[in-house]
């Protein structure tokens, strides 16, 4: 369910990148209370048209007892049509149409040592993951290596300095850029899984580290999956959100599709049954009917329309939100799920 949020800060990041603060009344406090690493999803109508876009919430975690604080990072992606509204049009006092926190791709304060891999605006769900772990936990270690083409283009420089300074002994930095020398530090250049295998180990005993979070674009977050796995990191302790996909990769093995086949899902305690149109993805069935299915991206990679595939079998284009045992445990993304059985079940509630 969307609510209408005033937008009470927009501050120029970079060039190409703002963060915007929302205003949250007293009455939508729970509602909007976040897990460092969630994200939220914006609404707005173009001509009738509407478009959702989902964007990570970079601000730390409050307590209990704090009002949420909801701030937002947005970096303009070539022809995006609510990245490019936001940098140019929005303006403290508008409002806008905003889904409550969701996602997992989550950092719970707990004592321990973490590490992240960020590129480019992977750094936001990043930075309030670390700034509510060092603010709460005085045992917790973090360890963030971050890539930006160069330092003009580095979302929440700032901020991250700030947390540097306020926890020397306890926040790691190591920062490359691929475009443009540094006087110190790292040789430029991109971090690949080349680079990353040869580089983690020097920088950090690479096993002892309770949970690694990737976040970028596809191919650092791949590179740096597969570096982590040649070092003998369990698969289980490596976390991954990917902002876009630009390697052109191809969809999942094909699976015979039936002739007919009927959906049943349910959703909000509600179920229907529809037939599956010919080419079409199982929300996009739901929404034919359901215009309160969840979804933001339909690209694969936020996972908002997440589902429980209750019965009958599905074949997924991509996927690029869901972890290895989410897809194990029957889960699946009805935005690019397809039927592969007469009749699918799926459980929008679970």
């Amino acid at each position: 369910m969307f609510h209408p949020l005033r937008v009470s800060e927009v501050e120029q990041l970079t060039d190409d990148s703002v963060a915007v603060t929302f205003q949250v009344p007293p009455e939508l406090s729970e509602t909007f209370r976040h897990t460092p690493g969630q994200h939220l999803a914006l609404r707005r109508l173009v001509e009738g048209e509407e478009i959702r876009r989902t964007y990570s919430i970079c601000t730390p975690a409050t307590p209990a007892t704090g009002d949420p604080v909801l701030r937002v990072g947005i970096r303009l992606v070539d022809g995006g049509e609510f990245s490019t509204y936001a940098l140019k049009e929005l303006v403290v006092g508008d409002t806008v149409e905003v889904m409550p926190p969701m996602g997992r791709f989550l950092l719970t304060p707990r004592p321990g040592y973490f590490a992240a891999v960020v590129g480019g605006s992977g750094i936001t769900p990043v930075l309030s993951m670390a700034a509510t772990l060092l603010a709460s936990e005085p045992e917790a270690r973090f360890c963030l290596i971050r890539s930006d083409r160069t330092a003009a283009s580095t979302m929440f420089l700032d901020e991250v300095a700030d947390l540097k300074d306020r926890y020397p002994d306890r926040l790691q930095l190591v920062t490359v850029l691929s475009r443009e020398e540094q006087q110190s530090g790292l040789p430029s250049g991109r971090l690949d899984q080349e680079r990353l295998t040869g580089l983690l180990p020097a920088l950090l005993p690479v096993k002892d580290v309770d949970g690694w979070f990737l976040c970028g674009p596809f191919g650092l977050v791949q590179g740096a999956e597969h570096a982590l796995r040649a070092l003998g990191v369990d698969r289980g302790r490596i976390h991954e959100e990917i902002f876009h996909v630009d390697d052109g990769s191809a969809p999942s093995r094909p699976v015979a599709a039936p002739a007919h086949a009927e959906l049943t899902a349910t959703l909000d305690g509600r179920s229907g049954k529809w037939p599956v149109r010919e080419g079409e993805s199982l929300l996009e069935t739901v929404l034919r009917s359901r215009a309160d299915a969840p979804y933001a991206c339909k690209g694969g990679v936020c996972g908002t329309c997440r589902a429980f595939l209750v019965s009958g079998g599905v074949r997924m284009d991509r996927n690029f939100a869901l972890e290895e045992e989410e897809t194990e445990a029957g889960y699946v993304l009805a935005c690019q799920s397809h039927p592969a059985t007469p009749e699918v079940e799926l459980d929008f509630d679970r």
